[in-house]
């Protein structure tokens, strides 16, 4: 997934990164870093923030052109143990347990 903090950085200017999150059943609930981000409502959907710290995310599918972040800072952070996934779905592969990637 491609994840990025929004709370305290000018419109979506903050750190991002691709690596693995976790979601609940119903996918209100995600996990990421520790961190238990429940879907915000009244925003679009792919808006969630952290119980803990009320700090504001956006969570979505990882862009094979890698334009993941609408205004900066550059590209994300891909963290280790999901660089072999990453790196195969920008040659084409499907995401894992996607078959139309």
């Amino acid at each position: 997934m491609f994840v990025q903090l929004k709370t305290g950085f000018d419109t979506d200017r903050g750190p991002s990164w691709i690596g693995w999150v976790r979601f609940s059943r119903t996918w209100q609930t995600a996990y990421f870093h520790g961190r238990t981000l429940r879907r915000w409502t009244g925003l679009p959907s792919a808006n969630f923030v952290d119980v803990g710290t009320d700090e504001l995310f956006w969570l979505s599918g990882p862009k094979r052109d890698r334009t993941d972040t609408r205004y900066g800072p550059g590209l994300p952070e891909v963290e280790e143990d999901a660089r072999e996934a990453y790196e195969a779905f920008l040659r084409g592969e499907p995401l894992p347990g996607r078959a139309d990637g």
